[in-house]
């Protein structure tokens, strides 16, 4: 594909002009892990505080549905990273991921353990431009020579082939981390980020990916007496108090760019991986609720795949303004730099500056069984009209998200005519990405097959 100027030096170069605005946007792009789309007050929360969060939102470009190219981690990490569908990558699972439980239906394929060397991630893209690149927090994308130092960014903090942290109090030791007892990792993160904003003179691309709110439950005492306080419901005290530590974050994150002078020449992005986690393992109880939206992650229902997501671009984005237009992970390194390899992802600047971007198909494909009882199964999203294939029994469920958001009645058999075209479309997308699909099982056993999944299975609805 032909190189063009980054979206970046374009944006500046016009502000250039009128207020001279450095040509180069710093940018800050904030990840939080298993965040859910409904776990903040701007997205409709009326449980936990994120201030921060919710201010961010007003002054700014919220995304009513923005979502990550996978239901679970690593592969959604690579697609920002990269701007490529998880399936191209072959890396459709999180990392090392789950073990095949001998006597399921289906056998599921082997997936890259590691970032693929090949895929030119966003710092590499933005290193010649003079860029010094940070990644500080979960990296989750492979360990010894895929560690983020191999895949373009300057400093790693705590980046490591794992995908939580085995505590979030200190004593904790990870790369160019050292967190002493009783420190708390999101906090100490966030200091490092404010840092890193603080020291940097070149322009920069900080990735703050924080570990929270992934497992393990755990938050400040304060923090989760309050949240039991509050009488939460079917939302774990611990893991609000988790989605408040995520906020302060944000906020610490935003005034060092005002104290520094840096705010009004750096993009921010707020974003998560996957959708909340609902039920985890052989815990009975719920983690938190992602109502409307239906189950959670590592399901490709919406509760499993729809995000928060807000930027603030100065001169760009309107306060307050609301996008509607589907968008997904795979759309930020084309937004934020120029294209110099394959991607799937379209620049979405012209959203952000009030206008439209060409109507497109978004697609899924996770032949995996999840840990959160989600089955093996693809995915696709054209207009309002999303189409669901499950892998074992080649079984489609069709639903129009505007009219039915919680995935409720399956229209299958009432718009035959748009089920087909949208299977022959994500059917030829999997053959043009490469997707690998899972193999029938010689060992599936039907009266045990179930007895390896662990978590939460979603009803399926009956067929309208």
């Amino acid at each position: 594909m032909t190189s063009r100027r980054t979206f970046l030096q374009a944006l500046g170069s016009a502000a250039c002009a009128v207020a001279a605005v450095p040509p180069k946007w710093n940018v800050l792009f904030i990840l939080m892990d298993d965040m859910g789309w409904h776990d903040l007050g701007a997205y409709g929360n009326t449980v936990i505080d994120t201030p921060y969060l919710d201010k961010f939102a007003a002054q700014n470009a919220r995304f009513t549905q923005a979502y990550a190219a996978c239901p679970v981690c690593s592969p959604t990490r690579a697609s920002i990273m990269t701007g490529q569908y998880p399936a191209r990558l072959k890396l459709t699972d999180w990392i090392a991921g789950r073990k095949q439980w001998p006597y399921a239906k289906l056998l599921v394929p082997a997936f890259e353990q590691q970032l693929p060397a090949s895929a030119k991630t966003i710092p590499e893209v933005l290193k010649p431009e003079g860029y010094r690149s940070a990644a500080i927090g979960k990296w989750h994308l492979g360990g010894s020579g895929s560690s983020p130092l191999d895949h373009g960014f300057d400093v790693n903090i705590a980046g490591t082939a794992a995908g939580s942290p085995p505590t979030y109090f200190g004593p904790v030791q990870l790369p160019g981390l050292k967190l002493e007892p009783g420190e708390f990792l999101t906090e100490r993160l966030t200091s490092e980020g404010v840092r890193f904003i603080r020291e940097t003179k070149a322009p920069f691309f900080l990735y703050q990916a924080h570990f929270t709110v992934h497992m393990p439950l755990q938050a400040p005492k304060e923090l989760v007496a309050k949240s039991k306080a509050r009488q939460t419901g079917d939302l774990d005290p611990t893991y609000c108090a988790m989605v408040e530590t995520a906020d302060a974050s944000v906020g610490r994150l935003l005034q060092a760019l005002e104290d520094e002078g840096k705010a009004d020449n750096t993009v921010v992005v707020f974003f998560s991986d996957n959708g909340g986690v609902r039920f985890q393992g052989n815990r009975k109880a719920p983690v938190t609720n992602n109502s409307p939206l239906r189950a959670g992650k590592g399901h490709l229902y919406e509760g499993g795949i729809r995000e928060p997501l807000i930027i603030r671009w100065p001169g760009v984005t309107k306060p307050g303004s609301v996008i509607h237009t589907p968008v997904s992970s795979i759309d930020f390194l084309p937004t934020l730099c120029k294209t110099v390899n394959r991607v799937d992802g379209v620049d979405i600047g012209p959203l952000l500056r009030g206008g439209r971007i060409a109507d497109r198909p978004l697609f899924w494909h996770y032949p995996h069984y999840s840990d959160q009882g989600g089955p093996p199964a693809g995915a696709v999203r054209l207009g309002d009209w999303k189409l669901i294939e499950f892998y074992e029994d080649g079984r489609f469920e069709l639903y129009n998200l505007t009219d039915d958001v919680g995935e409720t009645r399956n229209l299958v058999n009432k718009e035959p005519g748009r089920a087909a075209m949208l299977k022959r479309l994500l059917q030829d997308w999997r053959r043009s990405a490469g997707a690998v699909m899972p193999a029938v099982n010689p060992g599936y056993d039907p009266a045990r097959s179930s007895e390896g999944l662990t978590g939460y299975e979603a009803p399926t609805p009956p067929v309208a």
